[in-house]
C-alpha cells in the first residue's frame, strides 16, 4: 500500500511515493531540472505558467511510477503540498484565466494596504489575524481594477493546490487553512471573511467549495489518470500551503513546536493554541492544518523571501564557474565567523512582510578588494540569510512562541554547515534534520485524511532524526557581534524604521 505525494513549488514540482507501512520513500523525482521560469516583466511582479505547473507535475508523476514499478492501483491516496499565497483565476470550463500570480509578486502591497487602512487595523486584526497586506484577496483585487475583462471570466479564484487538485479531479475546492493565508478566513466567526470580501467588491460565490484539510477531496478523473499512468477513482485526501504542510512533515502540529525551511524563501513557522497576531504584519498567523473551532491551532510564519534564491544568485554570479552548492559549503566553511567584516542582507526577492512590505533589494557590504574574494562572498551570504531568520524570529518570540528547538528537513541551505550553525549560535536553539519534505509530507498527510493512519502519531512513528546542531560556546560572541553588524546595514538601508531599528534579543 502507497501513498502518493506533490509538492508544488516555484522553483520545481516533486512527487514523492511512499511506503505506507514503513514510511519508507520508495521514489521521488522532480522537475524541471533547472528552476522554473518566474516571469517579471515589471519589477516586483512574479508570475507562473500553471500549464508548465502541470507538465511538471506529469513528468515528475511518470518518472516516480516508472522507478518504482509500483502498481497504480496500490497507491490509496494522494497529497498536495503547493507554494502558498498565490492567485489563479479559472473560467466555467476549469481553464485558466491568464498566468498565476504568484507568492513572491508585491503588485498587491497597495491594495492590502488601502484596504488595512480603510477597513480599520483592529477589525482586520482581530479577525483575519493579519493585514490583507500582499495576500491572495489583494492580488485578487489589482485583477479586478486592471484587468476587468480577466476579472469577468472567472467562475473562482483558487490556490495554486487548489489549481492542481481541480486538475487531477476535475472538483473545484479549497481548504480553511488556504483561505486564511489569502487573509480571507474570519478566525471569529470560522467562516470566509465576508466583510472582507464586500469592500474589495467580491461575491463570495468566487470560492468554490470548502472542504477539509483532511478528509475526501475528490476523485482521479479516468482520463487524467490515464495522462500520469496512476488508477481512476484514486482519492485526493490533503492538501496544504508548503509551509503549514512542512510543518506536518516534521510532525510539528502542537503549540510550542517550531518548523523551519530554507528553500527558495526561507520560513520559520510556530504553533499558537490561540489567535494572537503581530500588529504590524512582519510576521503572519494562518489557520494550521490541524485548526478547527473547537482547538486553536494557529501557525505564526515568518517568511524570508531572499533565502536559496540568493544562494543560487551567487552561485550563478559570483562562485567559480561549475562549482556544486556541496562545494560552495565547503569554500564558505574555510572563511571565520562574521566573513572578515563582509555582510550581505538578502532582501532582493520582492516585497518583504518582515520589513513591513518595504522591498529594499539585496546589498553587499565591507568587501575590501585587498583581502575579501569569492569565498567570503559565499560565507556571507549563508550568515546573512541566518541573521535574516533570527531577526524575524525576534518578533516571533514577542508574540509568545519560544524558539528552544527547530525541526527542519535535511535540504536545501541546511544542508550548509555554516548556515545552520551560524542560526543554531544566533538564537541559542537547537536545531534537529529529518529525513523528510514537503512531497514526503504530503504523502503522510493523505494517508491521514485517508484513514489509512489513525492519527499523526502513527503517520509519522517512522520518522527519523539525522543530525542534530548544537550553539558553539567558542564561537557565539563572534557570530553575535557579526549580527549587530549586519543589523546596523539594515537601518542605513530602511529609512522607514523606527529610530534604532526593531526591538533584538541580542544584547
Amino acid at each position: 500500500m502507497y501513498l502518493l505525494g506533490y509538492d508544488l513549488g516555484s522553483s520545481s514540482v516533486k512527487a514523492s511515493l511512499v511506503n505506507a507501512r514503513t514510511g519508507e520513500c520508495v521514489s521521488s523525482a522532480f522537475f524541471p531540472k533547472k528552476e522554473m521560469e518566474i516571469k517579471s516583466v515589471k519589477s516586483g511582479w512574479a508570475e507562473q505558467d500553471t500549464e508548465t505547473w502541470w507538465e511538471n507535475l506529469k513528468l515528475s508523476t511518470q518518472a516516480v511510477m516508472a522507478e518504482s514499478g509500483v502498481n497504480p492501483s496500490e497507491i490509496k491516496a494522494i497529497g498536495i503540498s503547493y507554494q502558498m499565497h498565490g492567485l489563479v483565476l479559472v473560467d466555467e470550463n476549469q481553464q485558466a484565466i491568464r498566468d498565476s500570480i504568484i507568492w513572491c509578486d508585491s503588485r498587491a502591497v497597495p491594495y492590502g494596504q488601502k484596504a488595512f487602512e480603510e477597513v480599520g487595523s483592529e477589525m482586520c486584526l482581530s479577525n483575519l489575524l493579519n493585514s490583507p497586506g500582499n495576500f491572495t484577496l489583494s492580488k485578487l483585487a489589482w485583477v479586478k481594477e486592471n484587468e476587468p475583462d480577466n476579472f469577468a471570466k472567472a467562475k473562482y479564484y483558487m490556490l495554486p493546490g487548489d489549481y492542481i487538485a481541480m486538475r487531477l479531479t476535475g472538483k473545484a475546492c479549497t481548504t480553511a487553512s488556504g483561505l486564511s493565508e489569502g487573509i480571507a478566513w474570519n478566525f471569529k466567526t470560522e467562516s470566509p471573511a465576508k466583510f472582507l470580501y464586500d469592500y474589495f467588491g467580491f461575491n463570495t460565490n468566487l470560492i468554490p467549495e470548502i472542504v477539509p484539510t483532511f478528509g475526501q477531496q475528490g476523485n482521479l478523473k479516468a482520463d487524467i489518470a490515464a495522462e500520469l499512468g496512476l488508477a481512476p477513482g484514486t482519492p485526493v485526501t490533503y492538501r496544504a500551503g508548503d509551509q503549514p504542510n512542512n510543518a506536518l512533515s516534521l510532525n510539528v502540529l502542537n503549540p510550542g513546536e517550531i518548523a523551519a525551511t530554507g528553500g527558495t524563501s526561507g520560513v520559520v513557522y510556530g504553533v499558537n493554541s490561540d489567535s494572537k497576531y503581530d500588529p504590524q504584519s512582519r510576521v503572519n498567523s494562518f489557520a494550521h492544518v490541524n485548526h478547527t473551532k473547537e482547538a486553536t491551532r494557529v501557525g505564526v510564519l515568518l517568511c524570508i523571501n531572499g533565502t536559496a534564491i540568493l544562494n543560487t544568485w551567487i552561485k550563478n554570479n559570483v562562485a567559480p564557474e561549475g562549482i556544486s552548492y556541496a562545494e560552495m559549503n565547503e569554500l564558505a566553511a574555510q572563511i571565520p565567523v562574521g566573513s572578515e567584516g563582509v555582510s550581505i542582507i538578502p532582501f532582493g526577492n520582492g516585497a518583504e512582510r518582515v520589513l513591513e512590505n518595504q522591498e529594499p533589494n539585496c546589498s553587499i557590504h565591507g568587501v575590501n578588494f585587498n583581502r575579501i574574494g569569492k569565498a567570503h562572498l559565499i560565507r556571507a551570504t549563508h550568515e546573512g540569510i541566518a541573521f535574516s531568520f533570527k531577526y524575524g524570529m525576534d518578533i516571533m518570540n514577542e508574540m509568545g512562541i519560544e524558539t528552544k528547538t527547530i525541526r527542519a528537513g535535511h535540504a536545501n541551505l541546511f544542508l550548509s554547515p555554516v548556515f545552520r550553525q551560524t542560526l543554531a549560535n544566533i538564537t541559542g536553539a537547537t536545531i534537529e534534520l529529518y529525513n523528510t519534505d514537503g512531497s514526503v509530507g504530503a504523502a503522510r498527510g493523505a494517508g491521514i485524511g485517508a484513514g489509512i493512519y489513525k492519527d499523526a502519531e502513527e503517520a509519522f512513528a517512522t520518522l527519523k532524526k539525522i543530525l542534530v546542531v548544537t550553539p558553539e560556546d567558542e564561537n557565539v560572541e563572534a557570530t553575535i557581534e557579526a549580527y549587530k553588524k549586519w543589523l546596523s546595514k539594515i537601518e542605513i538601508q530602511s529609512p522607514k524604521f523606527p529610530e534604532g531599528g526593531y526591538k533584538s534579543a541580542v544584547n
